[in-house]
């Protein structure tokens, strides 16, 4: 595993994909909350169409930055009581989760 990666180089590695994402469609969101802002779901920040580029965005920059190549929206994320994609923080932990498993694997 990268030792580089740890869960507050993912939370801001997904904050800044979350950043660009908002900042190409010029709106601005407040993302003081770092790693409780909601992604998606009730009043999460992405729709659906949203959160499909933000995973591939993120998938991207995870291989560019860290070298680990992962699939974040697979069948073990979709079958999961709490969804990974609900805030930062679930999805910084599956991330690591997810990097740790392939590593040891």
């Amino acid at each position: 595993m990268n030792t580089n990666i740890n869960k507050e180089s993912i939370v801001s590695l997904l904050l800044s994909v979350l950043k660009s994402h908002f900042d190409e469609i010029d709106e601005h969101i407040d993302l003081s909350e770092r790693e409780n802002v909601k992604l998606f779901g009730g009043d999460g920040l992405l729709d659906s169409i949203g959160l499909v580029t933000f995973v591939v965005e993120v998938e991207e920059r995870l291989e560019d930055e860290f070298d680990v190549s992962v699939v974040l929206a697979d069948e073990k994320a979709m079958s999961r009581r709490t969804s990974p994609f609900a805030r930062i923080s679930y999805l910084a932990d599956y991330i690591l989760e997810v990097v740790n498993e392939d590593s040891n694997g």
